[in-house]
């Protein structure tokens, strides 16, 4: 299919636009020709050139990121971001990027997936980002140990897992919100959750989480934030019929 139509499709189905003012991500087609085939589609969590250079063994036409190469400010096209961007063009690679709304969407954001893979019951939206919610929370259907929840979710030691276990051991209550949101521990606490599942680990949250009581899992920003560009993929392998591949590039960060 033509890339303006999938992105056309992707706009629409991630819900992006209410992002569009308020994430400093560039959300949406960062490289491409307009009038380009999408036949093989290749997704990873990072644009770096290790990524790059996978989805051109895969002859992939497209390459979906949730970290795209433009955060915020402007960039000279000189360094290392030359040589992305002319790798991307030398092989003929488009680049998308969706940052937080594949976090905050509610079928194949990161968060959601995680929700699902936990078998979570009553989900409902939780912490929210310059009004608009990212995250969710929910209930176990049987207690279970934070071992046991990181586990589920594929969070090893080698990827960055950190646990800090001051909540409950038999845990019921969950609030996830992907990636770097540490700080997000604090609403979780005053709504009483046995348990906050997050990416990277602060410093600065270790005793409030000891003395007030609450379990902190950070599996890692990478492992954290996989599930989103693995379920869009799928779903562009089941709606669309593209061919799709996730490309694997841990950081254990």
């Amino acid at each position: 299919m033509k890339l303006t139509e999938l992105v056309r499709f992707l706009r629409e189905r991630l819900v992006m636009e209410p992002f569009d003012d308020l994430d400093i991500s560039l959300n949406g087609l960062q490289v491409g020709p307009a009038e380009q085939e999408v036949r093989r589609v290749a997704v990873a969590v990072d644009a770096c050139m290790a990524s790059f250079e996978a989805a051109a063994a895969l002859d992939a036409d497209l390459l979906l990121v949730h970290h795209g190469l433009f955060w915020g400010r402007p960039l000279a096209i000189a360094g290392a971001h030359y040589e992305r961007i002319k790798f991307l063009l030398d092989h003929g690679i488009s680049l998308f990027a969706v940052h937080l709304p594949l976090d905050a969407h509610p079928q194949v954001g990161n968060n959601a997936v995680m929700a699902r893979l936990l078998g979570l019951s009553h989900v409902r939206p939780f912490a929210k980002w310059k009004g608009l919610d990212v995250g969710c929370s929910g209930e176990l259907p049987e207690p279970e140990n934070a071992e046991a929840l990181a586990k589920k979710l594929g969070f090893s030691v080698a990827g960055g897992l950190k646990i800090l276990p001051f909540g409950p051991k038999d845990i019921r209550r969950v609030a996830i919100v992907s990636g770097g949101a540490a700080d997000d521990v604090y609403e979780a606490m005053d709504e009483g959750m046995d348990a906050f599942i997050t990416g990277e680990c602060e410093h600065q949250v270790y005793h409030d989480c000891e003395e007030r009581g609450i379990t902190m899992i950070c599996g890692g920003h990478y492992d954290s934030e996989v599930f989103g560009v693995q379920a869009v993929g799928t779903m562009l392998q089941e709606e669309l019929g593209l061919a799709v591949s996730f490309v694997a590039i841990p950081t254990s960060l």
